[in-house]
């Protein structure tokens, strides 16, 4: 791709374009996740490479982020008491974070 007015190469890269928060680590299931204040959980997750959150009810297949908008509750966890999509939170240092499955395994 180039600059049409300069004839340039232009860079497809954003990681010089992007300004990010503060480095911070919240937890998963127990692990540890480093993140960027201002990021969405789910962001994090995914830039961790985190892509299942939760189960199918219907036929236990994997389910992670899909619509990032908080509408289809694809990326449901557990933030306290409750639960709520990943990509409606907003990271913060030292949150707790559990998916369903984690959850259903170890508290039910």
């Amino acid at each position: 791709m180039t600059n049409s007015s300069s004839g340039s190469k232009m860079s497809m890269r954003v990681d010089k374009a992007v300004h990010r928060g503060q480095a911070l680590q919240f937890t998963v299931d127990d692990q540890a996740v480093a993140a960027f204040a201002g990021e969405s959980v789910a962001a994090a997750l995914f830039a961790a490479g985190q892509r299942e959150l939760r189960e199918s009810p219907r036929d236990s297949s994997p389910r992670g982020m899909f619509c990032m908008m908080g509408s289809c509750q694809e990326c449901l966890v557990w933030v306290g008491l409750r639960q709520v999509p990943a990509c409606q939170i907003p990271v913060t240092e030292g949150l707790a974070v559990q998916t369903l499955t984690f959850r259903r395994q170890h508290l039910d």
